[in-house]
């Protein structure tokens, strides 16, 4: 906040303009451009919404010289805030940025102009503009139901939205990717915790694993199985198992050690597949089994002392050409 209108600054200018600027309270500065009745209407609209100038010129029926000039002292004096948006401009008011003087002026002057009669019509004026924006968005939606899906998928990609659920961990969290293979999960998680830890038995995948996340300062790369993890007793507060477990000779006793490295009340994520016919897998990918039946998964992590179990199917992807898949989650009891 400048504490002094445009107008103010160039009065003050002269043979002693220094020593007036330096004595003249801000509140002076803000009494002048608060002052002007277009000035305080504008603030008053933009307080709410963010405006366009064409949107401005609609609700005070102003022609748009007036709104721009008024919008030039109000940016210069820092009530205002613009926001480039294409080829458009938005204002908006600065309000975090005001001082609190300055801010208990401003509620004086909106209690009063709000008492006026083209309040009232700037809000009528203020809503058509609202709701010409809101019908903008539903005509696009409604003409572009069928296709949203491919839309979004080529602007956004297929799957940011599960890669942004890893927003949800809590940020002081310790995670441990355990059989991390190549680290692909262990670094869509790093950004938004405390700490990953990745275990992996295959020093090739840990070469390929120490690749993908020498970025990623917060992620410590441990060469260990699953049935004998290299980690302490309650040393991470959440754990992932994905598509590890077909590979593990004894899944019981993986499961286990997984709750093991867990503290009291963490949570465990295990994904794999479901039971098939597929035999090939044995020698092609070195799968040990052939999937594992939903009880046979909730009947080992309760063995290992875990409580609010839930085994779900997880959605087929449409273009997946392997086995039905399911996740498994658990926490583990004080």
């Amino acid at each position: 906040m400048n504490g002094s209108s445009t107008t103010d600054r160039s009065r003050d200018r002269g043979t002693n303009g220094a020593a007036a600027s330096n004595q003249t309270p801000p509140i002076v500065g803000w009494m002048g451009v608060l002052g002007d009745p277009t000035r305080a209407r504008i603030l008053r609209v933009i307080e709410r919404n963010d405006l366009t100038v064409a949107d401005l010129c609609n609700v005070l029926q102003s022609p748009q010289s007036t709104v721009s000039r008024h919008l030039k002292v109000l940016a210069e004096d820092g009530w205002l805030r613009v926001r480039r948006e294409g080829t458009s401009r938005h204002y908006r008011m600065a309000r975090n940025e005001i001082d609190r003087p300055a801010q208990r002026l401003w509620a004086l002057v909106r209690e009063q102009i709000e008492t006026l009669p083209n309040a009232n019509e700037d809000d009528r004026r203020l809503e058509r503009v609202i709701e010409e924006r809101r019908s903008r968005s539903q005509e696009f939606f409604r003409s572009t139901a069928g296709n949203w899906d491919r839309l979004r998928g080529e602007l956004f990609g297929e799957r940011f939205d599960l890669a942004a659920l890893a927003a949800l961990l809590d940020e002081n969290a310790v995670v441990g990717d355990l059989g991390c293979g190549t680290g692909q999960l262990a670094g869509a998680v790093a950004p938004f915790v405390e700490r990953v830890v990745a275990v992996e038995s295959s020093p090739e995948m840990l070469r390929a694993a120490n690749a993908r996340l020498a970025s990623h300062e917060n992620v410590d790369l441990e060469e260990g199985d699953l049935e004998s993890l290299p980690l302490e007793s309650g040393a991470l507060d959440a754990a992932v198992v994905s598509l590890v477990l077909h590979h593990v000779a004894n899944p019981a006793r993986g499961l286990a050690e997984s709750a093991r490295v867990l503290r009291s009340g963490g949570r465990l994520m295990v994904i794999d597949m479901l039971p098939h016919e597929r035999a090939e897998y044995r020698d092609q990918m070195g799968h040990l089994w052939l999937g594992f039946e939903p009880e046979q998964i909730e009947g080992w992590l309760q063995a290992a002392k875990m409580h609010r179990i839930r085994v779900l199917p997880l959605p087929p992807e449409t273009t997946a050409k392997g086995p039905s898949l399911f996740v498994a989650t658990a926490v583990k009891q004080d």
